[in-house]
């Protein structure tokens, strides 16, 4: 922060000199950013966290948690995959915010429900990881009642699609055969929660949905309507060198970069203030008589968190101004955690849900395709290489060993992260993403390798240690992981 300070004041300068006091003034408005930022920073002791930390214990914010590396839930393989992701971003959110999370963001909004399933590739060297081997898979939702979580958000489609499944026949190994019926309300409210129905439900499973909005995303997220996209907001991507700053407003998403006009911060800050009020409408007139037998009706309205301040810069600025206008005397729309929604009012009834995501087409495209199947025929096996180290359970008999076994199951978790292969669909960084899964996949592959050849009898090698060593000061991510949550 400090760097962009300098650079600030070294723009002024320039921009004095070629006599354009606009810019000094854009210049001197980045220097005054970076230096509060710089002083809520400093008075953070340098924590951001704590500064989240403080407002979630007081009741003004409820932070949930999420999937240790953002692992997709439908397409990962055991089930043991899927509680190490969650039992592990569970215990990360309990460290370092110390409670337990209420509420967890299901990664890509990705949902599987209880059924058979068998592996849509055919791992790499392997006969028995592949589409003709089938086995029995829980629903999200179990994973999530098993850690104390109470609730998570899926797409629109899911509810408004969804079937209502029960009563079950079970077969051999209780793998349940679903008899499809409509639902209760064959056109299910989006503005009220649902527990999710499944086999789980006989044992006790009760966690709610809560379902994504469409209106108000597209309003925000829409390249052709959304808010970011005003002419008056600061453009992502043109920047001055040396220094990074922005000077350019986006003017027109369509036009060459250097047709971009200069920006004005504060006619930027005034557009936040209508843009709030414009929100705070649509959500009055979407909730506008939904009551459900007196029971008040909730808009839920997820984005990425990096929307705000990052592709948007003005999003945490239209953000204070949403809140406000929600914190009107007049407002008939409060705001609302959906943690103290559900202790105030029931979810409205069982829900089933098919299987989807907030992707393209609400399916898996987004990462399961011709250009990232490879990425799943080597994450499969070594999913099943994790769960029998995890299984033997000779990892346990020296701290050397130990170590091995966590960095292993470190390695996988990095190679189940959904960003590969949403970066790789999308091409925005696909020779970064596929570089990074590869640098994790040989990590887990010496890795593994090591752990085989010491199973069988052979000490580690000093060798095998220095190569541990390093890539543990590389990946050095979940200090606490416990490899018996694969076994």
């Amino acid at each position: 922060m400090q760097r962009k300070i300098d650079s600030a004041q070294l723009d002024q300068a320039y921009f004095a000199k070629n006599g354009d006091t606009h810019l000094v003034e854009v210049a001197r408005f980045w220097e005054s950013f970076f230096a509060r930022a710089l002083e809520d920073f400093e008075a953070l002791g340098g924590d951001i966290l704590k500064g989240f930390q403080h407002f979630d214990e007081t009741g003004q914010i409820n932070i949930i948690t999420c999937a240790a590396t953002h692992g997709y839930f439908p397409l990962l393989g055991f089930d043991s995959c899927i509680a190490a992701q969650v039992k592990t971003g569970v215990a990360t959110h309990k460290k370092h915010f110390g409670r337990h999370p209420r509420g967890i963001w299901a990664p890509e909004c990705g949902y599987r429900p209880s059924g058979t399933w068998s592996y849509p590739v055919q791992a790499a060297g392997s006969s028995m990881l592949g589409p003709n081997s089938s086995f029995h898979r829980q629903g999200v939702e179990q994973f999530l009642a098993s850690n104390g979580i109470d609730f998570f958000f899926v797409d629109t489609h899911l509810v408004e699609t969804s079937a209502k499944f029960t009563p079950y026949d079970f077969l051999f190994g209780g793998v349940p055969i679903a008899l499809e019926e409509e639902t209760d309300a064959p056109h299910p409210s989006l503005y009220r929660p649902y527990l999710v129905d499944g086999p789980g439900r006989a044992d006790g499973v009760n966690v709610s949905i809560f379902p994504r909005d469409p209106k108000t995303g597209t309003q925000v997220w829409s390249g052709d309507i959304g808010y970011p996209g005003d002419p008056v907001y600061l453009d992502f991507h043109k920047k001055r060198w040396p220094g990074g700053h922005r000077y350019w407003q986006v003017t027109n998403s369509k036009i060459d970069m250097a047709l971009k006009t200069p920006y004005y911060p504060q006619h930027a800050l005034d557009r936040t203030r209508g843009h709030a009020e414009h929100f705070a409408y649509i959500c009055r007139d979407t909730l506008l008589n939904r009551s459900t037998n007196g029971t008040p009706p909730i808009l839920t309205s997820p984005f990425d968190a990096e929307l705000f301040g990052h592709w948007w810069f003005e999003g945490v600025e239209w953000l204070k101004n949403v809140a406000l206008q929600f914190a009107r005397e007049d407002s008939p729309v409060k705001l609302i955690s959906c943690a103290d929604y559900l202790d105030l009012h029931q979810p409205s009834g069982y829900l089933a849900l098919p299987e989807g995501s907030w992707g393209k087409n609400g399916t898996n495209e987004v990462w399961l395709n011709p250009d990232t199947s490879w990425t799943w025929k080597h994450i499969y096996p070594a999913e099943e290489a994790v769960r029998q180290m995890a299984a033997k359970g000779t990892w346990k008999k020296s701290t050397e060993a130990t170590r091995l076994a966590k960095q292993i199951c470190r390695e996988l978790l990095l190679l189940e992260s959904s960003d590969w292969q949403f970066l790789i669909t999308t091409g925005s960084a696909r020779d970064y993403a596929e570089k990074r899964f590869n640098t994790h996949l040989d990590q887990f592959r010496v890795l593994i390798d090591a752990w085989r050849r010491h199973d069988a009898g052979q000490p580690l090698s000093a060798e095998t240690m220095h190569s541990l060593s390093e890539i543990e000061q590389r990946d050095s991510v979940f200090a606490d992981i416990d490899p018996s949550l694969w076994a």
